[in-house]
């Protein structure tokens, strides 16, 4: 049925008329007050100063209880046509996030001069689910003068998005973890630009990382005089060029000189063979894998992506490294018991797709104790992984379908695809992290913000901190049900 909108012109407007609407102050209305109003004043939107003001807790912005005056009197009474002439109100009271508040007006007097255009003077009240008045005034408004009825606007849902929330809470937990502990000391190589500089030198102020940077002195000293950067504080290990920084980064971390290596402006292949270099000795038993940790919009925890980055083509003795380092990744992380779906493109097993294979050998091996840590399903397409209405429409009964915190790709062309058009196409932000040598591996891409270089690095000190047996907090939305 329509939902119609209608006024009460001057002809039907009588003294003792009322109309109200009742609003509940949500966190979503206190942010978008904020985002029309550009007022970020901290009593309205910041929950530790406001903890410690004069009401104790987040307070709405007065004009937002005026606004709904504003909104009664321009669709019910008088209604559409009526124009704002003044108003004098007095705020009573707080309104609290998760406040209930009813607004009334009620017309006091009407004016027909007969050398102006008829006026009604309204008398406007505000109360809280506790009947307690938080506002109260008067409002005086031109009449309309004709009939309106028409259907109701519709407008659009509006949600608020705010990319990357979830890596912020990630590197607050980092430095958590670092409480009472030295910064990481990471080998930072070849970074020659601003980009990779300004990443290494926001995470050290952060307090994640003591960058060590390793490379040409020169060019170094350069990039940071271009970039405004002052590398007096932190120590550099010059080398000739990005190969034998590589190297030399790689004999750091196995003389325990550094506990992390952070890719710079060089290729990952470069800097991934001189990690893998048999005199290197920086090879465990574990096949080395790359995680990606996605931030994506809508989703209401951080999910895990591998491989995207290191195993072109694994086999299935691959993909149980793969799936054991991305488990292990998540209890750095926090999260207790993992979910862990393996990709196809299909939910069940087909012999003529060997992804299908691996995955129900995976979930066969995880039942043998050959992967531990996790909960496995699989084979599962990405809609299953990610979307309970889409898992239960198919009739799919797992408990990770829908809720999946680890995403394995079948192979790394899928994995790419499947970040890239996450990162670039639905807004998430991502982190990135190698796994598998002794020594955590922050392979950045050039074209990552220095926000993703510091989420990267929070996951390196999480990896080193959970190694040496600091018990993880959880991240907030880490892990939680969708």
């Amino acid at each position: 049925m329509t939902d119609w909108i209608e006024n009460r012109p001057l002809a039907e407007l009588r003294v003792g008329d009322t109309a109200s609407l009742t609003r509940s102050f949500t966190s979503d209305e206190l942010q978008t007050f904020a985002l029309v109003s550009g007022d970020v004043n901290p009593a309205h939107v910041d929950a530790e100063y406001a903890a410690s003001d004069a009401f104790h807790a987040v307070v709405a912005h007065g004009m937002w209880s005026a606004a709904l005056i504003s909104s009664v009197l321009g669709t019910q009474l008088p209604g559409p046509g009526t124009v704002y002439l003044e108003q004098d109100l007095r705020f009573l009271g707080p309104v609290f996030v998760g406040d209930t508040v009813r607004v009334t007006a009620t017309v006091t007097a009407i004016e027909t001069p007969t050398d102006a255009p008829p006026r009604a003077r309204l008398h406007c009240r505000v109360v809280n689910q506790r009947n307690e008045p938080v506002l109260e005034g008067d409002a005086l408004v031109l009449v309309p003068q004709s009939k309106v009825r028409r259907p109701r606007t519709h407008l659009p849902r509006l949600e608020l998005r705010d990319p990357g929330v979830k890596l912020r809470a990630l590197v607050e937990q980092a430095q958590r973890a670092l409480a009472g502990r030295a910064p990481l000391r990471c080998a930072v190589v070849h970074a020659v630009d601003a980009v990779s500089l300004g990443g290494a030198v926001d995470a050290a102020r952060a307090g994640l990382i003591e960058p060590v940077f390793v490379g040409p002195e020169a060019r170094l000293r350069a990039a940071a005089q271009a970039a405004g950067i002052d590398l007096a504080p932190y120590a550099i290990e010059p080398t000739e060029h990005s190969h034998a920084a590589a190297a030399r980064a790689a004999a750091m971390a196995r003389e325990a000189r550094v506990q992390a290596i952070m890719k710079g402006s060089l290729h990952s292949d470069e800097l991934l063979h001189a990690v893998l270099d048999a005199s290197a000795g920086l090879r465990t038993e574990r096949r080395v894998s790359h995680v990606f940790v996605i931030d994506a919009v809508g989703v209401p925890r951080l999910q895990l992506l591998t491989d995207a980055a290191v195993n072109v083509a694994p086999d299935l003795s691959a993909k149980r490294d793969i799936v054991q380092n991305a488990i292990d990744l998540a209890h750095a992380l926090g999260i207790a018991q993992p979910r862990v779906a393996i990709l196809s493109a299909v939910e069940t097993v087909t012999p003529r797709m060997a992804s299908t294979l691996d995955a129900a050998a995976l979930c066969k091996m995880a039942d043998r104790g050959q992967i531990s840590g996790g909960v496995l399903d699989g084979p599962l397409a990405f809609d299953n992984a990610v979307s309970l209405r889409a898992a239960q429409t198919k009739g799919i009964v797992s408990p990770v379908a829908g809720l999946a915190d680890v995403l394995v790709a079948p192979d790394l062309e899928a994995g790419n695809m499947l970040a890239k058009q996450l990162e670039y196409l639905a807004d998430a932000k991502v982190a990135g992290i190698v796994l598998g040598a002794r020594v955590p591996v922050v392979l950045t891409s050039r074209a990552d913000l220095p926000d993703s270089r510091m989420a990267s690095c929070a996951l390196a000190v999480l990896l080193a901190t959970h190694a040496a047996g600091a018990p993880p907090t959880p991240a907030r939305g880490a892990g939680e049900p969708a």
